[in-house]
């Protein structure tokens, strides 16, 4: 759900090593000249607010807001669906760390967010003790969540013989953080007194509810985010993104 911060690090502290003859990086994105980890996190930070409304030039979508057009999730003993999801707050995520070991082909982020995600939902089947059957409005706040990714990168050339970046693979850890409000309608079609008993339910526990069904709407950001990392990188040489010679590969 909170994809989208992670997606902002990535590309920024990318495009935080170009070089003097930057051609494809805003003027808000400031070059390190090095992989210390104090430049890179300074420049990541400093240009996630305008980062995070996309960069039509290139292709890359606006992640504040971050959109879900519908996403079903089949859980045991329920099936949820989000539409017309948006999830904000990405422009104002805190980089808590960023690494970049070349030679390893490893990177490393983690950030900390604050996301706000409203849409409609429908929900059919039991949710721990509930039995659920809704239709309505859904915002869910997510209070400090932290996302560390460890991503394994790679190199290859493109059909003009340029070098470009690559992601071979990523795990990544997700913190929930400090809180998560939920504010849902009708978890009980026609039955107010008996949806706001399980919606006082769900916040109160909290941690055990997102626990439950949180896993595959994470996972699914994580995928869309990294395929329009891969898009990124596929577009971008790798002499317009790095101001550090190419390991051997």
């Amino acid at each position: 759900m909170c994809t989208g911060s992670v997606f902002i690090s990535f590309l920024a502290v990318v495009a935080a090593f170009v070089g003097s003859c930057i051609t494809l990086a805003p003027e808000y994105i400031h070059p390190c000249n090095s992989t210390e980890s104090a430049c890179l996190i300074k420049a990541t930070q400093d240009a996630i607010p305008e980062f995070s409304k996309g960069i039509p030039s290139l292709g890359v979508p606006a992640l504040d807001p971050f959109v879900i057009d519908e996403l079903p999730i089949q859980l045991p003993g329920v099936k949820v669906t989000f539409l017309d999801g948006k999830a904000t707050g990405l422009r104002k995520c805190q980089v808590l760390n960023v690494e970049a070991y070349l030679e390893k082909n490893v990177f490393i982020l983690e950030v900390r967010c604050n996301i706000t995600i409203k849409g409609k939902y429908t929900a059919v089947g039991r949710l721990l003790l509930f039995p659920i059957n809704g239709e309505g409005d859904s915002k869910i706040k997510i209070v400090n969540s932290v996302i560390k990714m460890n991503i394994k990168t790679r190199y290859f050339k493109d059909a003009n013989g340029r070098d470009h970046f690559g992601i071979r693979s990523y795990k990544y850890t997700f913190d929930y953080g400090e809180r998560i409000h939920y504010t849902i309608t009708n978890l009980f079609k026609g039955n107010a007194e008996l949806s706001n008993t399980v919606l006082r339910f769900l916040n109160e526990n909290w941690r055990v509810v997102t626990e439950e069904f949180g896993q595959p709407v994470v996972d699914y950001a994580m995928n869309v985010t990294i395929e329009t990392a891969r898009k990124f990188f596929d577009a971008v040489p790798y002499d317009e993104l790095l101001h550090v010679p190419i390991p051997k590969y």
